[in-house]
């Protein structure tokens, strides 16, 4: 029942209650206590809404990949990224970086001042490698298997 709901709710969060109770076949207090229990239990981290960075003049998305100099600044090179509010996201990582983030930028020029003065002087970053995306063709939630 759970997934079912799942698969209902991440298709669009502001569906009604009642009107997942009906696909379900339960009581709307059945789906709410359902819906609660899964918020309680870290099955759902949260809802909100998607609001396009280009309708707020950000015209650049980038990943940045962090060499750290070593793994055991990886607290405080984080702590340091969370007060950019720029960078959205943040995996700690195998292979060529240590980090890779995600960046939005309003221009080149807010890029390159985000670059110099707040990511590449953060104490324990010694190289960085930008990626600019150019499209996000794809951008979903994982499927939910009932």
């Amino acid at each position: 029942m759970d997934r079912k709901i799942l698969k209902i709710i991440t298709k669009s969060a502001r569906i009604p209650f009642k009107e997942v109770a009906e696909q379900c076949g339960v009581s709307r207090a059945a789906i709410h206590q359902r819906v609660q229990k899964m918020f309680d239990n870290g099955v759902i981290t949260g809802s909100s809404y998607h609001v396009k960075p280009k309708m707020l003049g950000y015209e650049l998305c980038v990943y940045i990949g962090i060499t750290m100099e070593k793994a055991s600044m990886y607290n405080q090179i984080i702590k340091a990224l969370e007060q950019i509010p720029e960078v959205v996201e943040a995996q700690y990582t195998l292979g060529a970086f240590g980090l890779l983030i995600k960046v939005y930028a309003h221009d080149n020029e807010h890029l390159l001042q985000l670059l110099n003065t707040k990511i590449q002087v953060i104490p324990g970053v010694s190289n960085t490698t930008t990626l600019t995306a150019l499209a996000q063709p794809i951008y979903r939630q994982l499927p939910i298997e009932i």
